[in-house]
């Protein structure tokens, strides 16, 4: 069920008056004091790209179709975001038919003119989404059923020629999208043969602007190499995590630090040498100080993590979004406001893969 949200006047106002926050209101969460043990990454903070995926929730559209919601967050937040973040399925079978969707060039642009950088996730499923898909199997994307409409799609790629990322079948070590290697038929091995199978034919039409994002998620931390397609094929690592607190199936109340640690390391395992991007972060309300897990965050993101996404959307009845409640927002526009966060100045990017943010850039 969606949270009822503030209207933005309102929030405007709690932002003004949260920003009294006392040191004692962040410090009110013991269970971010270990947070940045083991994370294998010393040194200092580096120039990071930050963002967010936004919702419906402020004017009935999800941004980019509508940028009205970038600007809204943008002001509450009070920085412009160097990224933004949308998705799409291969397929829309809500109708009589599916209709395969096309390069999704309008919400691309919209973001490009805002001086942002696209981060689009693709998934290989159709919607409405469930677990069994038999069509969309990984192995009938190796096998080049779906090769027309990836070529195509890639040829619209190359045809735009401008930088993005590509987030391709995320969370693929989970068991809630058809693309998981444990669900729909699909076997061990099948999702790296269909994600090289999907980069060869980028690459066949030179689609080289795409900057590929292999993107696990951290609840489940099993052998993440088994999934890895290979260094030729990934550029930026990447994990989504959630702090759920207190819910059912849910690992409790959860740091930042904990959350991410233990696939963090293993990232950098498994490949050392590429950045790492956090796709998708939140942190519920319930169970523990949001406020003070978004000061740390911000404070103590380790070095090698060199971008973010917030995830201000509802979902599953969790109010992940900033605007929800005064502190939190409070919180995260304090932390923001460092200049390590880049903000949008990429209106004119030209270079692929996107390399992280540079030193006095």
């Amino acid at each position: 069920m969606k949270e009822k949200l503030a209207t933005a006047a309102a929030v405007a106002a709690v932002v003004i008056a949260g920003a009294a926050l006392s040191g004692c209101a962040l410090g009110g969460d013991s269970s971010n004091s270990d947070d940045f043990r083991g994370f294998q990454s010393t040194g200092p903070q580096l120039p990071t790209y930050w963002g967010a995926t936004i919702g419906d929730q402020f004017t009935g559209t999800a941004a980019p179709w509508d940028m009205r919601p970038v600007v809204r967050l943008e002001d509450l937040v009070g920085k412009r975001m160097s990224l933004v973040g949308f998705s799409n399925p291969f397929a829309d079978c809500t109708g009589a038919r599916c209709t395969f969707i096309r390069f999704p060039l309008t919400p691309l642009e919209n973001v490009r003119e805002h001086g942002s950088i696209p981060f689009f996730s693709w998934g290989s499923e159709r919607t409405p989404t469930v677990l069994d898909q038999p069509r969309f199997r990984l192995r009938n994307i190796s096998d080049g059923e779906f090769d027309p409409f990836i070529r195509q799609f890639a040829r619209g790629a190359a045809a735009w020629g401008q930088p993005f990322f590509l987030r391709l079948d995320w969370e693929m070590n989970g068991e809630w999208f058809p693309w998981a290697e444990s669900v729909n038929g699909n076997r061990s091995g099948d999702f790296v043969r269909a994600w090289r199978h999907i980069h060869d034919i980028f690459d066949s039409v030179g689609a080289d602007n795409v900057t590929w994002v292999w993107c696990p998620n951290v609840s489940h931390d099993k052998n993440l190499g088994t999934l890895y397609p290979g260094d030729q094929y990934v550029d930026w690592t990447c994990l989504d995590g959630f702090n759920w607190g207190p819910r059912p199936n849910a690992s409790g109340w959860l740091s930042f630090g904990k959350l991410f640690r233990a696939s963090y390391q293993q990232l950098r395992q498994i490949a050392p040498d590429k950045p790492t991007i956090l796709g998708e972060v939140a942190s519920s309300n319930y169970g523990g100080n949001k406020a003070a897990w978004i000061h740390n965050m911000l404070r103590r993101i380790p070095p090698g993590i060199r971008g973010f996404l917030w995830y201000n959307a509802n979902d599953q009845g969790a109010n992940w979004p900033l605007e929800l409640a005064s502190q939190p927002l409070a919180a995260f526009r304090d932390g923001i406001k460092d200049p390590l966060f880049v903000s949008n100045r990429y209106g004119s990017l030209t270079s692929s893969p996107i390399r992280p943010p540079a030193p006095g850039e």
